[in-house]
């Protein structure tokens, strides 16, 4: 059987850090990024991409849909 490897797209200008996804995400894929947006919010980011199983928790629970997930079979 295929394995299936996901990775996480953030839209950093759109994301204001509210830290659901990272809660979320059952892999520990995603923090929150010490950088800041434009407008002065901690974006999250993947921390550990390889762990990614493409699940899209932190997607169902963005509210403001700046989460996109992919998934590929390996």
């Amino acid at each position: 059987m295929a394995k299936i490897k996901g990775t996480v797209v953030v839209n950093e200008e759109r994301c204001k850090g509210c830290n659901l996804c990272v809660v979320a995400c059952p892999s520990n894929v995603l923090i929150l990024n010490k950088e800041a947006n434009s407008k002065g919010y901690n974006f999250s980011t993947m921390a550990n991409p390889d762990d990614c199983v493409g699940c899209a928790a932190c997607a169902y629970v963005c509210p403001d849909a700046c989460i996109t997930v992919y998934k590929v079979r390996v």
